[in-house]
């Protein structure tokens, strides 16, 4: 992808060079160097059995070497057995043998040896690793689709104070599976809408779900699914065409975004008036300038008007329902609220988190004088 990760080291990218690297199976690392191994042998056969006149057979009384006897000299040789009844005579063969022949023995033992090791250990550690991860993986968030919209929505919740062990990506690339991983997040490889897949990234007891892929067919099938392993999961999904969205609510999203009417809307604000496209950019890019959030109302806020409040009121969400802060039936404040406020960015660690200063919020309140 284009973009730099928010979450890069700061030494990324200043005289360092990150090379793609290839991702492959350790049964075929295994094989890879089986196949080197038998490559050493079929070499040291031949450059004994070639200079076979260099050797002496002590077991045989014409003391001769044929391919046989080489083959034989080339086992019992590598693996170290070396019984002695085959042995170099001539001086250039023993040379052959030091400087030759034990190298090869020992890159032949490193191996074997050192291979079965290291696939036997990474596979147990990776096991472990995934049962650890799959014992304490519980509410965490199930990200469908890794690419630019992706991205963007699990930097924006990271930026709010969640952990990337709180996340699982679900993409089938194995460049959005490369991204995910920089990002410091588990990764299940596969098709979003396949109910194996995503019994694997923990649905059924995810907490959210969000829906980024870049067609909207699979997105309402993976809605379909994912609904139907978890009815409670809070589904948010991504719509490329306006005309899908009312479908992707029908299959059970509980909120539907469509990426090109909010770009296009951008689009014209900017045309209208510069100003107000570079304050609603501002409000849409994360980290910087402002942000929208959400949070409780305080103690000291129960029964004052929207517009009296220190933040700046964009909306009221009262029994689940979002209502305007000009309407008129918030217009007084009541426990159980919360309001939707625009801040400074700097700020944002107050936004999922009850009152702003550690201030008892109306509904703690509530709950202490019970």
């Amino acid at each position: 992808m284009s973009e730099t990760s928010a979450y890069a080291p700061k030494w990324a990218g200043t005289e360092q060079v990150s090379l793609p690297e290839t991702v492959r199976s350790p049964w075929w690392q295994l094989g890879r160097r089986l196949l080197a191994a038998l490559a050493i042998m079929v070499g040291t056969v031949l450059l004994v059995y070639f200079d076979r006149d260099a050797y002496a057979d002590n077991n045989d009384p014409t003391g001769q070497v044929n391919l046989v006897d080489a083959i034989y000299y080339t086992t019992v040789t590598l693996s170290t057995t070396g019984y002695g009844d085959i042995a170099p005579v001539a001086e250039h063969a023993r040379m052959i043998n030091a400087f030759i022949i034990t190298p090869a023995r020992i890159a032949f033992l490193v191996l074997l040896i050192g291979t079965t090791l290291e696939v036997l250990t990474k596979q147990g550690r990776d096991l472990i690793r995934v049962a650890r991860w799959r014992k304490n993986m519980s509410q965490h968030i199930v990200v469908v689709g890794y690419g630019t919209k992706g991205r963007s929505a699990v930097e924006t919740l990271l930026s709010s104070g969640l952990r990337p062990e709180e996340f699982v990506v679900v993409d089938p690339d194995p460049v959005a599976r490369s991204d995910a991983h920089s990002d410091g997040l588990a990764v299940v490889t596969g098709d979003a809408t396949r109910r194996e897949v995503l019994m694997r990234a923990g649905v059924k007891d995810a907490e959210q779900v969000i829906i980024t892929t870049n067609r909207d067919d699979s997105n309402v099938l993976t809605i379909l699914t994912v609904r139907q392993i978890n009815p409670e999961a809070w589904i948010v999904a991504a719509a490329r065409e306006r005309e899908n969205a009312p479908l992707m609510k029908q299959s059970g999203a509980d909120s539907v975004i469509t990426s090109a009417d909010a770009v296009g809307r951008l689009m014209g604000l900017s045309t209208i008036s510069p100003t107000l496209g570079t304050v609603m950019e501002d409000l849409l890019n994360s980290g910087t300038g402002l942000e929208v959030g959400e949070r409780d109302l305080l103690v000291n806020e129960v029964g004052k008007q929207p517009q009296q409040l220190a933040d700046q009121v964009i909306a009221v969400v009262r029994d689940e329902k979002v209502f305007r802060y000009f309407d008129p039936v918030v217009g007084t404040l009541s426990r159980g609220d919360r309001l939707i406020v625009v801040r400074a960015a700097r700020e944002l660690p107050w936004a999922p988190r009850p009152g702003t200063h550690g201030e008892d919020t109306a509904d703690a309140a509530d709950a202490g004088a019970k």
